[in-house]
């Protein structure tokens, strides 16, 4: 689905575009070079498959780095960190998706060893993970929104509420449910109500999300006004409140790398002939690079905003440049 928009490049590689993205990608290939107001042409761009690799790899690394520390230090063995663990698996599993591709498409480009029945294997097998890890990344911000908002305004009762055996099962439930509906939507995408149907669950969700944020902050301001009119009383949310400032950049890096493919996708289905449109969707594979680049961008968030995340990264790197 996403990475197999680009029917020129299809064209030349041998790989196919997604059913649901047939008709469009045929269209961008016949206005690709209409005149734009500059005079230019707007071509299909057209970034190297080194870009790929080099951003699958390094965005491969730095998630993996951040599950190893979760997973190694106790101190971090929390519902929020097992949350955060969720989200790189996502990021994680879009630098994989994308950079074996990229391998995929070098070897048919040349050896021409690969099959059409494999071909057509992969691409699903790719769509699937990218879509997988869309639907991962939404719901796993919605886990870690809801799990600051447990620490803010239920501290009392946070840890009755969420407790870390609870938070794997909500994982688990979590990372079953894209499993499915990621594979059922690249499956049965013959049909534009898939892609509108992701679009829906995309901007619903972080509707619900935003929304949730803004009222955590607003109530979280107005608790602190009151406890600040109380005589000899101080306000201690510091913690909680720096926790949701740091998933509210992450939520805002999401949405800024994430929404010019939705753009993408919302002129597929609006004006797949329109040549403005048919510019914009030219290029397509800036949206795939700013994709990979919210994976490598969130581990540094957490890296730059969590001293003890950020002690653990060290530790892991120098035993690694130890051997």
């Amino acid at each position: 689905m996403i990475a197999k928009a680009t029917a020129l490049e299809r064209q030349k590689t041998g790989l196919r575009a997604s059913p649901w993205l047939a008709n469009v990608t045929t269209a961008v290939m016949n206005t690709s070079g209409f005149m734009n107001g500059s005079g230019g042409i707007c071509r299909q761009l057209e970034i190297p498959l080194e870009v790929y690799l080099i951003l699958g790899g390094v965005g491969m690394l730095e998630n993996l780095l951040v599950i190893i520390a979760v997973v190694n230090n106790r101190n971090l063995h929390s519902p929020m960190y097992l949350f955060i663990c969720s989200l790189a698996m996502a990021d994680m599993l879009v630098s994989v998706g994308k950079a074996s591709e990229a391998v995929i498409i070098f070897l048919d480009q040349n050896s021409h060893l690969l099959t059409e029945t494999l071909i057509d294997h992969l691409d699903y097998l790719f769509d699937s993970l990218i879509c997988i890890s869309l639907i991962a990344s939404i719901l796993s911000l919605g886990a870690i929104a809801t799990d600051r908002y447990l620490t803010i305004f239920h501290a009392l009762r946070y840890h009755q509420i969420m407790t870390v055996k609870r938070a794997a099962l909500i994982i688990s439930a979590l990372w079953t449910f894209c499993t499915f509906s990621g594979s059922f939507i690249i499956k049965f995408n013959r049909k534009n109500a898939f892609p509108g149907s992701l679009i829906t669950m995309y901007f619903t969700t972080l509707f619900v999300i935003v929304s949730l944020y803004v009222y955590m902050f607003l109530l979280a301001r107005r608790h602190a006004q009151c406890i600040r009119s109380l005589p000899g009383q101080r306000v201690h949310q510091g913690t909680s409140l720096k926790g949701a400032i740091t998933l509210t950049i992450l939520l805002g890096i999401f949405i800024i790398c994430w929404a010019p493919f939705f753009l993408h996708l919302i002129l597929v289905l609006a004006c797949p002939s329109n040549p403005y449109c048919t510019c914009y969707m030219s290029l397509f594979q800036v949206d795939l690079i700013l994709i990979m680049c919210n994976s490598i961008i969130d581990p540094l968030i957490f890296a730059f905003r969590s001293p003890e995340l950020r002690n653990t990264f060290k530790k892991i790197t120098h035993t690694w440049l130890a051997f």
